[in-house]
């Protein structure tokens, strides 16, 4: 099969032919018809991610296609089945956090794209009860984004346990900014997009914004949000949208960055504000990012590339040129 073969920390994408796997006891193998390009992929490429990898290495943590075969013992999946594999697809079951149902948090813990081949390749295999069944017409290249990207946005509104009559600002509005607007509206919240360029003004009004500022400021003068999802990669712009938390908001922070630090105002002591980290928080919160998905509620604005020049779409993403997000197809 061909592959997207990382050789080494700040390497460069090849795609070469490699073995195709074979699935052992408990796996499925899946024909990929779409993978994600997320900029997690840059910050692993980059090394500012740092995990224990295996060089070369397939990344990609968007994953979604067709079972081809089951391995032994695999009862829940099927030949046929359309599927996509979140990050986590096991942990060790024994420690404190396996114990306590928050696998996310296992020291051991096995992810796609990481301690196992990702989906930028034409098959991969995956552990069958980590795959999540694809709703009836939902297309391939728009699941593939929603296994992190809408995954991680929902799971941090659902974290920050908006009451009715919340407010919800987004900050950060591009691969995963463009979703949260859209899952915050879906959800029956007043949305606020929080950006500096003009030209999104129009697009994210028309994703369901009801309003479109520029900055903490201007937020704040907005009347403010208690619910703020931080999508992102500037922790400059994120701090700056604190201005704008309302008493008893809560900051989701869902964005990464290796240059720059969140700097927290003294008065978050005096309003209760909270500064909450996220991730992708339970399955049935993928479940839910899915099924509005399917149901036209969510529409991910994506480019799509052949796998042959997924070297070029990283370029573009590793660059900025990629406004929303990026999935290669085969």
């Amino acid at each position: 099969m061909r592959a997207a073969l990382l050789p080494a920390v700040r390497g460069k994408w090849e795609v070469k032919e490699v073995p195709t796997p074979v699935p052992g006891p408990n796996q499925v193998l899946i024909k990929i018809c779409a993978s994600g390009l997320c900029y997690t992929d840059v910050h692993i490429t980059e090394g500012t991610l740092p995990l224990p990898l295996q060089f070369p290495c397939i990344l990609g943590h968007e994953p979604v296609g067709e079972i081809v075969a089951v391995g032994a013992g695999v009862t829940t999946r099927a030949i046929g089945d359309r599927v996509g594999v979140p990050w986590l697809q096991s942990s060790c079951g024994r420690c404190e956090w396996c114990q306590r149902g928050k696998a996310m948090f296992c020291a051991n813990a096995t992810g796609t794209g990481a301690q196992m081949p990702g989906g930028h390749a034409e098959y991969m295999v995956a552990y069958a009860d980590a795959t999540a069944l694809l709703p009836e017409g939902l297309a391939y290249d728009q699941a593939a984004p929603i296994f992190c990207a809408g995954y991680t946005v929902w799971s941090g509104l659902r974290l920050a346990e908006p009451q009715p009559h919340e407010r919800i600002a987004v900050v950060g509005i591009g691969g995963l900014g463009h979703l949260a607007v859209q899952y915050a509206k879906a959800a029956g919240f007043e949305t606020i997009a929080v950006t500096r360029t003009k030209d999104k003004e129009k697009l994210v009004r028309d994703l369901g914004a009801d309003e479109v500022v520029a900055d903490g400021e201007a937020l704040r003068a907005a009347g403010g949000a208690d619910v703020i999802l931080a999508t992102s990669n500037s922790m400059t712009s994120t701090g700056d949208t604190l201005k704008g938390l309302r008493p008893d908001g809560r900051l989701i922070l869902m964005g990464l960055s290796s240059s720059d630090r969140l700097e927290v105002p003294a008065d978050l002591l005096l309003t209760r504000g909270r500064i909450i980290g996220s991730q992708q928080n339970g399955r049935e919160y993928l479940y839910e990012a899915l099924d509005y998905a399917a149901k036209g509620k969510v529409k991910v604005i994506a480019e799509t590339y052949p796998l042959k020049e997924i070297g070029r779409a990283y370029e573009r993403v590793a660059n900025g040129k990629v406004r929303f997000r990026a999935v290669i197809t085969n």
